[in-house]
C-alpha cells in the first residue's frame, strides 16, 4: 500500500468516496433487486390464489345448483363453466389456469409431472397449495401455482357411484372408470396456475433500472456534496497550510498568515500554525536584530574577533580579521583558522583536547601565538579563546589581539 500513501490526500479522498459509493450503490442494487422479486413472486402468488379460489368456487357453486339442466346443455357442466370462467378472468394476460385430477374426464385436465407430483401431495393431506418456479433446459421460469379441490356431496352426484351419476355422464363414461366413486372431502383435483415469469421480471427490471438510476443520482449528489464540504473545511486548508509551509522553507520569511474559518480541530490547527509563524516571525526579527548588533560591535572592536567550528571552519569575522589574516571577508569565511597559526596542530589538539575533557585546552584561558597572513607576514598575537556549547556544533569565538611589543614581520 505504498503507493497509497504517497498519494495526494485530496486523490486518497476522491479513491475512497469513489469505493464508498460503488459499495454503496451495489448494497443497493441487490436489495433492490430481491426486494423486487419478492414482490413479484408475492403478487404472482396472490393473484394465482385469487384466480384458483374463484375457479373453485364457482364449481361448487354450480355444483349445488345445476340439477338437470346439463343433460341438455353440457355448457352447464360445473367443471366446464369453471373452465369457461377461468378463460375469461385470464384472457389478455399471461396467466395459464386449468383443473387437472390424477383421475382426469377431459384429456385437456391431465397433469404433467409437475401438477401430478403436487396432486400426490394433496391427496395424502401434506398439503392445500403450493408454489414453485419451475426451471426448464432452453426455456424461461415459469410460476407454478396449485390450490387442491376437495369432493363436496354435490361433487357426488357426477363422481360418486356410477348408478347415481347423470344420463349424459353414463354416456361418455362407462362404469368402472377411475373418475367415479369419490368420497366427500377426498381431493378430487386442483385449479393449476402457470405465469411466465419472463414479462413480471422484465417489468420488474425496468423498475428495478429506474431504481437504481434514481438511488445512483442521489448517491452521485451525495457524494460531490459531501466532497466539496470535506475539501472546503478540511483538505483545502491543510493544502494551505503545507503550502505557506513549503513556501516558508523556500523563501525563509514568516509573513504568512492564513486565514482561520472556523473553529474546529482544523481551524485550531490553522490558528496555530499562525501563532507559530508569528512567533518565528518575531524571534527571527529579534535573531536579525541581535546579529546586527553584534556585527556592530565586531566592526567596532579594535583587535581581531573570528568564530570557527571544531574543525577550524571560519564562520564570522569582522575587519581587523580580515586585516590580520590579509584576506576579504568573503574568502576568510569557510577557510580554516589553524592554517593561519604556526602552531595550527598545537592549537587544533588544544580544541579536541577541550572538546573530549571539558573545560581547558586554550579555553578561557589567554595564550600567545605567532599567525601568518596569505603575504607570509607574521604577527604575534594574544588569543582569547571561549566556547558556545548551546548548539549541537560548538562555537569557538576567539579574540585575537597584536602584541604591540613584538608587531608584524
Amino acid at each position: 500500500m505504498s503507493w497509497f500513501a504517497n498519494l495526494k490526500i485530496s486523490t486518497k479522498f476522491n479513491i475512497m468516496l469513489s469505493l464508498l459509493l460503488v459499495f454503496v450503490f451495489l448494497a443497493a442494487a441487490y436489495f433492490v433487486y430481491h426486494r423486487e422479486r419478492s414482490l413479484i413472486d408475492r403478487i404472482a402468488v396472490d393473484n394465482a390464489r385469487s384466480i384458483a379460489r374463484q375457479i373453485i368456487e364457482t364449481r361448487e357453486y354450480m355444483s349445488s345448483v345445476v340439477k338437470g339442466e346439463p343433460n341438455h346443455n353440457y355448457g352447464l357442466v360445473p367443471q366446464v363453466v369453471a373452465t369457461n370462467v377461468a378463460k375469461r378472468l385470464t384472457k389478455g394476460s399471461h396467466y395459464y389456469v386449468r383443473q387437472v385430477s390424477l383421475r382426469y374426464r377431459n384429456p385437456e385436465n391431465r397433469p404433467d409431472g409437475y401438477e401430478a407430483e403436487m396432486l400426490s401431495l394433496f391427496s395424502a393431506k401434506k398439503a392445500t397449495e403450493t408454489s414453485r418456479v419451475v426451471k426448464k433446459a432452453g426455456k424461461e421460469p415459469i410460476f407454478r401455482y396449485m390450490l387442491s379441490m376437495v369432493a363436496e356431496k354435490s361433487c357426488l352426484e357426477c363422481h360418486g357411484r356410477f348408478e347415481e351419476a347423470p344420463a349424459f355422464v353414463r354416456e361418455r363414461f362407462p362404469k368402472g372408470h377411475y373418475s367415479y366413486d369419490y368420497q366427500v372431502g377426498e381431493v378430487i383435483g386442483a385449479v393449476s396456475v402457470s405465469i411466465p415469469l419472463a414479462d413480471l421480471y422484465r417489468q420488474a427490471g425496468t423498475d428495478f433500472k429506474l431504481d437504481l438510476a434514481y438511488r445512483g443520482a442521489t448517491f452521485c449528489l451525495i457524494i460531490l456534496i459531501m466532497g466539496f464540504l470535506v475539501r472546503r473545511s478540511i483538505i483545502d486548508p491543510i493544502r494551505e497550510v503545507s503550502t505557506t509551509i513549503g513556501r516558508v522553507t523556500a523563501t525563509g520569511t514568516f509573513s504568512d498568515r492564513i486565514p482561520q474559518r472556523s473553529r474546529d480541530e482544523v481551524g485550531e490547527l490553522v490558528g496555530s500554525f499562525n501563532e507559530m509563524m508569528e512567533e518565528l516571525d518575531r524571534k527571527t526579527r529579534q535573531r536579525m536584530e541581535s546579529e546586527d548588533r553584534y556585527r556592530n560591535v565586531l566592526e567596532m572592536a579594535q583587535s581581531a574577533i573570528v568564530t570557527f567550528l571544531a574543525d577550524g571552519k571560519l564562520i564570522i569575522t569582522n575587519r581587523k580579521a580580515e586585516d590580520l589574516f590579509g584576506l576579504p571577508k568573503g574568502e576568510l569565511i569557510g577557510a580554516s583558522i589553524y592554517t593561519f597559526f604556526d602552531d595550527g596542530d598545537a592549537v587544533r589538539a588544544a580544541i579536541e583536547a577541550n572538546l573530549r575533557g571539558g573545560p581547558g585546552g586554550m579555553v578561557g584561558e589567554t595564550t600567545f601565538h605567532r599567525v601568518r597572513d596569505v603575504r607570509g607576514r607574521t604577527t604575534e598575537v594574544e588569543v582569547a579563546l571561549s566556547v558556545s556549547r548551546s548548539d549541537l556544533n560548538p562555537l569557538f569565538t576567539a579574540i585575537l589581539r597584536e602584541n604591540g611589543s613584538n608587531g608584524r614581520h
